[in-house]
């Protein structure tokens, strides 16, 4: 496997769109066609594996059509409960503390 630093966002966003483009290809689906399997335009799908900008909905939308929904999912992991003090604590938080 290989090991990639992320040194930005827009590093993030970029390796993002290589892999999704290296999934559709690997399913060799067009673009157009997996613009179609996914409901985002054309257009769209190009911006998007070209730089890496795109809507969260959209990204998505992609992800679900490649069969890659799993991911999504693991994008902001619960934290573990370990102990029953975990289970005790107070409710979550509903707005931060920071600004």
């Amino acid at each position: 496997m290989i090991s990639i630093k992320l040194n930005s966002p827009t590093d993030a966003m970029r390796g993002v769109a290589v892999r999704a483009r290296r999934a559709r290809l690997e399913q060799n689906l067009t673009q157009n066609g997996l613009a179609s399997r996914a409901g985002v335009s054309l257009g769209t799908l190009k911006l998007f594996e070209s730089s890496g900008k795109s809507s969260f909905e959209t990204i998505v939308k992609i992800a679900f059509a490649l069969g890659a929904e799993a991911e999504i999912e693991t994008l902001f992991p619960d934290r573990p409960i370990t102990s029953i003090d975990d289970v005790l604590e107070a409710a979550p938080r509903k707005r931060g503390r920071r600004k």
